[in-house]
């Protein structure tokens, strides 16, 4: 079975039986997960941070780790399997944005990148199906190619589906 390991910033799509997309340890950051059922692709970003005018820079070399720049280059890389450009028809799934580290919760950093990711499907005319967000423990993410499940894991809990 193959893997794609996706790090912070880092988006990835297959569609070959038997592989799987996994992140690890989602904190405030969000993955989004597109799924379609007509290709049956599957696709993933790990998001870091809700706008990419803070560091345009950054966001040209590494597109995955903001919220309007992740989305589109995931769905541009998911073209290349034969999904819709806009991502009609995909299933999308959001999990992460938890408050870890910020115990004041002053940055509210896992917040933000949610309502930014939910704006930016919205503009493309899709909303998440289910997600799994915010709380203060991290996640780790894998999605499997054959079967389109989400599988989520977290130290100390038992795994659970999405």
């Amino acid at each position: 079975m193959g893997q794609i390991i996706l790090g912070v910033g880092d988006f990835g799509a297959s569609n070959q039986a038997g592989e799987v997309v996994k992140t690890f340890a989602l904190g405030s950051c969000v993955s989004v997960i597109m799924l379609d059922p007509k290709t049956r692709t599957i696709g993933m970003v790990h998001v870091a941070l809700p706008d990419s005018s803070i560091n345009k820079v950054k966001a040209h070399e590494k597109p995955g780790y903001f919220a309007d720049t992740g989305i589109p280059v995931l769905l541009q890389q998911m073209t290349r399997f034969g999904c819709h450009k806009r991502g009609k028809g995909m299933v999308v799934k959001l999990c992460g944005g938890a408050n870890v580290m910020d115990t004041n919760d002053t940055f509210k950093i896992g917040k933000r990148n949610a309502l930014a990711i939910k704006k930016i499907l919205w503009s493309f005319g899709m909303g998440a199906v289910s997600e799994d967000l915010g709380g203060n423990f991290s996640r780790t993410v894998t999605i499997s190619v054959e079967t389109g499940q989400v599988t989520l894991s977290s130290p100390g809990r038992p795994n659970w589906q999405l």
